[in-house]
Formats: structure tokens, C-alpha cells, sequence
């Protein structure tokens, strides 16, 4: 980069820790820790949720994902709307009555201990191992900018995300969201008009989404439908997006901590209802337009010669083996078959490249999806866009991983801490408790992204995968704390166990897509958990409705 891109992307990151602190003067206790003492208008609560779910792995990797496999990830996203509308009308009315710091409060009232505990549990595991991953994908930019190795870079990254996300609890991330969304939003419309601008000649979008749409990348629209009947194993269909998107969007809004502790941090039901139906109508649109990035990256690669292979770091490790003389003869035969126009010889040496790439280096993943948009940026955004485009890149990851590690250390302190380690009693130091915790769990996210390199998808997926394991069984404990009086907590806690162990088989067997998990999860406890009571005796538990 430029030394005018390394003073846009410093003093870009600088503001918004300087902003960050500023806004983080709170009450040191739980409540204005974790809560930001209930005080958020509808406007922040919608900047946290949507800053919150698009991590830096949503831009980081999203156009690659549409470059490689077209719009129709956009699918995943149809049953979200309806979600928010349905969480609307019940779950926020009852977090905010019960005055819950964190959502598994309200199943011990419902159930009993043992279930909120299992609850967040699964929580816990499932966004630790997440939080991971999104700290993954900003040191891949740091990596691919500085030449650092990776794993250093996973600690540069983690510890300074740790530090961020110390100074200032619920309040400064709120804050700091709100502006993190306004920079992302400008830079990703300016890498828009770029793409279309540089294409060659008088080619502009409507040349570029033709030129996407001849080669199967403007697929919006997909039924899973094949010759044999219903794809059960298709990623992104309409299905799949409606059904299963809806039933891990209701999960994740509903029951994940990292988003429930946006909303009921709100100042009424009003202002959190506004928040999340906003977030609803915003959301499609804006996950759509991420993935427009990535055809119209396609499109420009179509005009222009895209390189062999995505992933610099990758291909200078191959090149100091045994096999780079074989690398450098297949790129080169690439390179002409590029010049002559003939693509799909350039595509066999493409593959070609990465099956040797692969023999070259036996213990690395060579999925170079997550690079394709790195290196766009990297290669063709002018002076000073390329700082902006990276810090947008940093700060977002910074807006959704210290809201993962304020959530991970809200639950770990209110569900386990308090009614395990101090019955009964009320923390001498809640405050630095809560930071200890936090830095706990940041140092196990960076642990979990030491691991992330060999991870077989783009990283958009990965994230979306992991949570489907877990989001279903999550889901199914609170529609029946919510709508089933009848079960009580023995029944709900064992189907709860019997349904992940079964959502599990299903995702080793890969017999459905992994939205799919989140149906079976959710309906497997509830018929599970209706089939266990009828051979145990009715529980008189108050249903805290």
C-alpha cells in the first residue's frame, strides 16, 4: 500500500477508538457493562444488530462467494424478514418484562437451572468457536498487506480486539457500530461505481451483469429442483432460504446472546421492536449489494486477466518447493490461453494449477475464495480507497467480535459465575470480573483462529455451518418455554441433549444443506421433549409468560 492508503486506513482506525472512548463512560457494574444501562434509542439498536451479524468475514468474503458461486446466497437471507417480525411481537415483550441481562435467564424461571445452563452452553461454544473465525478474517488482510505468517498476525489481531473491546463494554460498542456502518456503506457503494468504471471501453453495469448472467453468476432465484426431484444437499434454494433461513434467523435474533444483548439494551420495547423490523427491511438489500460486489468482480475479470490463483502467500510457499518449475510452466500456459481468448483451456490450467498447488503443499487448504476480493482491492483501487476499503475491513471486525466477547463474558458471568462460583451473593467487582472474563474468552477466540486456515469454505460459510449445529436444539428449548406449558425442564433438558447428538449424526452424514439443521434442531426438541413428558410427571413450574 501507498503511504497515503497507510495514513487513511491509521487515522481511520484511530477515530473510531478515540470515538469509542469517549462514549464509553457507563455505570461500572453489569448492568452498564453488558446492558449500557438499558438506555439505547432504536437508532443504535439497529446499528448493533446489523454491525454485530456483518462481521469482516461478510465483506471480507462475500463477493467471493457470489464470484464463485452467484447471487443466489442472497436465499439465505429470504426468511429473515419474517423472523424479525415474529420476535417482535413475542420474545422482546418478555426479555424486557423479566429484566434479563442475558436471554438464558428467563429458562430458569421457565425450566430450571440445569436447562438454562445447557442452554447457554450451547451458546457459549457455538459463538467462542465463531468469534474464532471472524477474527480470522481481518488477519488475513493484515497478513496479505504486511507478509506477515498468519499465526502472528492471528495474535497481533486478537490482542489488539481484545484491548477494544475492554475499554468500553455495551456503550462504546454501540457507538463505535454506528459509525463503523456509515464508513462501511460509503466505501463498498465507491468499490461498486469502481468495478463498473473500469471496465474497458463503454462497457458499464448493464454489460456487466450480462457478461455475469452468461456465465451462470446472476442466479438470484434457485428451486433446488433437479432431474431426480428435490435437492436436499443444495446450499441456497428458495427452500432452504425461506424455511431454513427463517429457522436460523429466529434462532440467532431470537436466542444468540451477541444479538439479544443489542436489542434489550434498548430503552423501551418500542425502541427495540423499531431496531430489529428496521434490520429486518435493511437487511436483504444490503447482503444483496455485497454480493453484487462480487459479480461485478467477476465481470471485470472477464475483461481483464484474472490472476491463476487468488492467494499470494500460498503461491510464493509453493514456489520455493519442488514444484514451482511445474507451477511457472501451467501459469504461463494459463496466461496464454487467457491471451488467446480461449477461456475454457484457461480454466483446465486453472485447476490444473491448484491440483499441483495442493501436491506442493499436502497440509494446507488451497480454497483461495476468501482472497479473490483482497486482491481486487489490493490491485486496481486507486491511492487512498485502498486504505479506506481495508479499514473498513478492520472495523468491522472490531463492531462484531467485541460485541461476540461482551456477549461470551455477559453469559459466562450471569449463568455460570453467579450460580456456580458466588450463590447467592452479589459480586464484590463485578466490573473487572466481567473484563477478566472477557479477556478470557478473546484469548480462546484467538486460539480457535490458529485453526482456522485449513477450514474448506469461504469463511462466510464456515461461520453460517457452525452455527446451524447448534442454532436449531437452541431454538427448540425456547418455543417450548415460549408456547408449550406442558413440558417441563427434565423432558426439554433431554430432548435437548437426544436433538444435538441427532443434529450432529445428520451433519457428518451430509445428507440435507446445513440450513436444514436448523429445522431438525428445533423440531426434533420439541417432539422429542412432548414424547419424554408423557412419561414423567407434570412439573408446576411458573411459565413467566
Amino acid at each position: 500500500m501507498s503511504i497515503i492508503d497507510w495514513i487513511i486506513l491509521c487515522a481511520t482506525l484511530l477515530f473510531i477508538v478515540l470515538y469509542g472512548f469517549y462514549k464509553s463512560r457507563t455505570t461500572k457494574d453489569l448492568q452498564g457493562y453488558f446492558l449500557n444501562n438499558r438506555s439505547m434509542p432504536w437508532y443504535l439498536v439497529l446499528f448493533g444488530i446489523m454491525g454485530t451479524q456483518a462481521s469482516a468475514v461478510t465483506y471480507l468474503t462475500g463477493p467471493g462467494q457470489a464470484y464463485t458461486d452467484g447471487l443466489r446466497f442472497v436465499q439465505y437471507y429470504f426468511g429473515l424478514p419474517l423472523a424479525m417480525v415474529i420476535i417482535s411481537i413475542f420474545f422482546v415483550p418478555i426479555f424486557n418484562k423479566l429484566k434479563v441481562i442475558t436471554a438464558y435467564e428467563f429458562l430458569e424461571n421457565r425450566f430450571d437451572l440445569r436447562t438454562r445452563s445447557l442452554t447457554s452452553f450451547l451458546f457459549l461454544v457455538s459463538r467462542g468457536l465463531s468469534t474464532g473465525i471472524s477474527i480470522y478474517a481481518p488477519s488475513l488482510v493484515l497478513s496479505s498487506i504486511m507478509g506477515w505468517n498468519i499465526y502472528f498476525t492471528n495474535l497481533i489481531m486478537g490482542g489488539v480486539l481484545i484491548v477494544y473491546t475492554l475499554s468500553g463494554g455495551a456503550r462504546a460498542i454501540a457507538h463505535t457500530q454506528k459509525l463503523q456502518m456509515l464508513v462501511v456503506f460509503i466505501a463498498l457503494f465507491i468499490t461498486g461505481y469502481l468495478a463498473v468504471h473500469l471496465l474497458p471501453g463503454s462497457n458499464g453495469i448493464r454489460e456487466a451483469i450480462s457478461e455475469a448472467g452468461k456465465n451462470g453468476r446472476v442466479n438470484i432465484i434457485t428451486t433446488g429442483m433437479t432431474e431426480n426431484g428435490f435437492d436436499w444437499k443444495d446450499k441456497y434454494n428458495i427452500w432452504s432460504g425461506l424455511i431454513g433461513g427463517f429457522f436460523l434467523a429466529l434462532s440467532y435474533f431470537g436466542t444468540d446472546h451477541s444479538q439479544v444483548g443489542r436489542y434489550i439494551a434498548a430503552s423501551s420495547v418500542k425502541e427495540s421492536r423499531i431496531g430489529l423490523l428496521l434490520n429486518g427491511f435493511v437487511k436483504v438489500p444490503m447482503q444483496f449489494f455485497i454480493l453484487f460486489l462480487g459479480i461485478l468482480i467477476f465481470s471485470f475479470y472477464q475483461f481483464h486477466k484474472a490472476p491463476v490463483y487468488f492467494n499470494d502467500a500460498n503461491r510464493q510457499l509453493a514456489l520455493a518447493t519442488p514444484f514451482a518449475s511445474a507451477l511457472n510452466k501451467i501459469e504461463n500456459n494459463y496466461n496464454l490461453a487467457l491471451q488467446s481468448g480461449n477461456r475454457q483451456e484457461a480454466a483446465t490450467y486453472k485447476a490444473a494449477y491448484k491440483t499441483t498447488l495442493q501436491k506442493a503443499l499436502p497440509n494446507i487448504d488451497i480454497n483461495d475464495n476468501n482472497y479473490i476480493f483482497l486482491k481486487f482491492v489490493k490491485e486496481n483501487l486507486p491511492v487512498g480507497l485502498t486504505g479506506l476499503l481495508f479499514a473498513v475491513i478492520f472495523i468491522s471486525a472490531w463492531g462484531s467480535i467485541s460485541a461476540a466477547l461482551n456477549s461470551l463474558a455477559a453469559c459466562t458471568v450471569v449463568d455460570f459465575h453467579l450460580k456456580y462460583f458466588n450463590k447467592g451473593g452479589k459480586l464484590k467487582n463485578e466490573y473487572g470480573v466481567s473484563k477478566w472474563y472477557t479477556l478470557g474468552w478473546g484469548i480462546f477466540s484467538i486460539t480457535v483462529a490458529m485453526f482456522t486456515q485449513n477450514v474448506g469454505n469461504t469463511l462466510i460459510e464456515a461461520v453460517n455451518i457452525l452455527g446451524s449445529i447448534f442454532y436449531g436444539v437452541i431454538l427448540g428449548i425456547f418455543l417450548i418455554a415460549f408456547w408449550i406449558k406442558g413440558v417441563g425442564g427434565k423432558a426439554v433438558f433431554s430432548s435437548a441433549i437426544i436433538s444435538e447428538l441427532i443434529v450432529i449424526l445428520v451433519y457428518r452424514a451430509d445428507v440435507v444443506s446445513f440450513l436444514w439443521l436448523n429445522v431438525i434442531g428445533a423440531i426434533a426438541v420439541i417432539i422429542l421433549g412432548l414424547i419424554i413428558q408423557m412419561f414423567l410427571p407434570v412439573e408446576n413450574k411458573k411459565a413467566a409468560l
